[in-house]
């Protein structure tokens, strides 16, 4: 099974941007499907978007249109740019992924996937 390393999690202040990189071992493409969630300090982890195998995309409601996830199978990399960062997006996120389709219904439960990064924090200062 694949292995993901995350990169680019950092400081800004409210209204800026951050993109996050998740970097897997091997092909994902059309394989395996990749997820990002975060977790705040004393909060559970959540899911805030996933990429299924066959392109579909889900988003949290409370990133719905300032979070784009993305694919470059050429750098077996998934991305989720941020947009509009607000305090409230303050935590560590974790890239996720799981062999086959993941789905609409399960994309944001933990269970639904079986291999983790080690996360990278975002700071977003008001």
């Amino acid at each position: 099974q694949v292995q993901l390393v995350e990169f680019g999690g950092g400081s800004v202040q409210a209204g800026g941007s951050l993109r996050l990189s998740c970097t897997a071992s091997g092909s994902t493409y059309r394989t395996y499907s990749i997820a990002w969630f975060r977790q705040a300090p004393s909060k559970a982890r959540e899911g805030v978007a996933a990429l299924d195998t066959d392109g579909s995309t889900f988003y949290a409601d409370s990133v719905k249109g300032r979070f784009t996830i993305s694919q470059d199978n050429a750098k077996n990399t998934v991305y989720l740019q941020m947009n509009s960062l607000k305090p409230e997006d303050t935590a560590k996120y974790y890239c996720a992924a799981r062999w086959g389709r993941v789905g609409g219904l399960w994309w944001s439960l933990v269970s639904s996937f079986n291999i983790w990064g080690q996360g990278t924090q975002v700071t977003v200062s008001s």
